[in-house]
């Protein structure tokens, strides 16, 4: 196998992980809020991993084997969790808070185009 093919496979394998946490307020209430594991995260983690690696992958988009639509939806997720990201900090403040909601939900969708099972799931 293609070591650098294999690299970008766990790359955006870790990165889609990442978009489950944001996805899902289950995870964000026991893990950023409540801090049961055992998972050992919070929002400013998750925040700057998106950000960062996020950037790596949208730049080098077809490179990580992502399609246009894939594109079309990471980038637009991307965006609004970045706005968001800046002027927010703690999860207890807007958890439930209906532009939270919103970037949520574009994880869902993020996770459905790259077919997205569990969080369990190799990539």
């Amino acid at each position: 196998m293609d070591t650098d093919n294999f690299d970008r496979k766990h790359f955006l394998g870790s990165f889609i992980r990442c978009v489950f946490h944001v996805s899902s307020k289950e995870y964000q209430k026991r893990v950023w809020i409540e801090g049961r594991g055992p998972e050992c995260d919070d929002f400013e983690d998750t925040a700057n991993f998106i950000i960062g690696d996020g950037e790596i992958i949208l730049k080098n988009y077809r490179d990580f084997g992502i399609n246009d639509d894939q594109f079309f939806l990471l980038n637009g997720f991307y965006s609004e969790f970045n706005f968001f990201s800046d002027e927010h900090f703690f999860a207890q403040e807007f958890i439930d808070t209906p532009e939270w909601t919103k970037i949520t939900e574009m994880a869902k969708e993020v996770l459905k185009a790259f077919h997205w099972k569990t969080p369990d799931q190799e990539f």
